[in-house]
């Protein structure tokens, strides 16, 4: 009798512990398991209608689009109404307002922790991904604390000291190597020699990438090229590299083997070196390259997943104008309509005149563009080497526990905030 009531009474304690177990999973709040924030430099939202049109026409749609949550971020600092790109990422990173120029630090120099750190320090597994370089002010805000933006030896050796993410993937590789082996460091250190040395496997290209086993539980640092990669059009370099969407996929296969889950920064900042081209075609590229990263992120990551895609600052006020066909896509969309108008026009950038005037000066004083095309194509109001930012809301939309707060106009601190209390 009294064995018998032993097996009973272990048998309601399994079954009080499986009703609470579920009760858990079911209605208590659970953190998600994966939280990816994508940074699209200069992800306005001007740029959604001529990205949905770049790749299938105006009726097409974006992986962006299935989204449910969309907001406007206020982006201003803490002393300009236009922030610069350390600015603006240092708000999103840490959640502070600070000076244009100040990488994750305050007006005082007094160090602010950024989301990155936060994550380590609750057990999460990390990892940064760039198809720029690691050194950009974008990714330095997530991990660096300086007011120099310009000193890439410093940003490059605060990536690597004290192994601070798990896994990271970019250009910017010439930051990390003395100049006896191509790179820019004057101290002569060659840091990924010391991270292979501490356990780091050392990628440099995009199949040794792919040969990283996926259950393999590897601390990497991936340096794809010397600085930001190859665009699409440049076919030789950019064979040679993995897609933002390749990184993203290789990426949460490696972190996902953490138990506590992880975080996954990616900044897409190829489209802000063609918006300061006043390369339109490159630009949409490089937003639809964004938008299958999106896509890819959503399928491997799961339903138990958090994903945040933002813009930092708008640049170069691109607009498409006078009236394509319905059906108009890719290369239809540049160049000239029939009248000999221009498609594409920019508000300031290397597509202008070499003077402050509207570009309705005689042709010979015109400059030619970087991106190929010639100046008529994509005309600029104002000529800069160039273009510059803008005051103008960029978009935040997501998927997932915690997005609902994305809604209506809100400040570009609220990401923080979104990642931070759901880690």
């Amino acid at each position: 009798m009294k064995w018998r009531n032993q097996l009973l009474a272990l048998f309601c304690l399994a079954a009080f512990a499986a009703l609470g177990v579920l009760y858990f999973q079911q209605w208590v709040v659970q953190k998600p398991f994966a939280i990816i924030l994508f940074v699209g430099e200069g992800l306005a939202p001007r740029q959604l209608a001529p990205a949905r049109m770049f790749v299938g026409g105006a009726d097409a749609r974006l992986a962006l689009d299935s989204m449910p949550h969309l907001a406007l971020l206020m982006n201003a600092s803490k002393d300009f109404a236009v922030p610069d790109q350390a600015a603006a990422a240092t708000a999103l990173a840490t959640g502070v307002k600070v000076n244009n120029g100040s990488l994750g630090v305050d007006e005082n120099g007094q160090a602010l922790i950024t989301s990155l750190e936060l994550a380590r320090q609750r057990g999460r597994a990390t990892g940064l991904v760039t198809d720029s370089r690691l050194t950009s002010p974008v990714c330095a805000a997530f991990f660096s604390h300086d007011h120099d933006v310009a000193n890439t030896e410093k940003i490059a050796f605060d990536l690597t000291e004290g192994h601070k993410i798990d896994i990271v993937m970019g250009g910017g590789a010439a930051d990390f190597l003395p100049a006896s082996k191509g790179g820019r460091r004057k101290d002569n250190r060659d840091l990924l020699l010391e991270l292979r040395s501490d356990g780091y496997d050392i990628m440099r290209t995009r199949s040794e990438l792919e040969n990283i086993p996926a259950w393999q539980r590897a601390h990497l640092f991936g340096a794809f090229a010397d600085d930001e990669f190859a665009f699409p059009d440049q076919l030789q370099q950019a064979s040679e590299q993995p897609t933002l969407a390749d990184m993203v996929r290789r990426a949460i296969e490696l972190l996902q083997y953490n138990s506590r889950g992880y975080l996954l920064v990616v900044d897409a900042g190829l489209m802000r070196k063609a918006a300061e081209q006043n390369n339109a075609e490159r630009m949409l590229r490089a937003i639809a390259e964004l938008d299958r990263a999106v896509a890819t992120a959503r399928r491997y990551a799961g339903a138990r997943s958090t994903i945040v895609v933002c813009g930092d600052v708008a640049i170069g006020g691109m607009s498409i104008n006078g009236m394509p066909f319905r059906r108009d896509n890719g290369i239809a969309l540049l160049g000239l309509n029939a009248r000999g108008e221009p498609w594409i026009t920019w508000a300031t950038g290397p597509s202008g005149m070499a003077t402050s005037r509207a570009p309705a000066l005689p042709a010979e004083n015109s400059q030619p563009l970087q991106g190929g095309h010639a100046p008529q194509d994509e005309p600029a109001a104002f000529y800069l080497n160039d273009a510059l930012n803008t005051a103008e809301d960029v978009l935040a939309i997501g998927s997932g526990s915690g997005t609902e707060t994305l809604q209506s106009v809100t400040d570009n601190t609220t990401v923080f905030r979104l990642i931070r209390d759901n880690l």
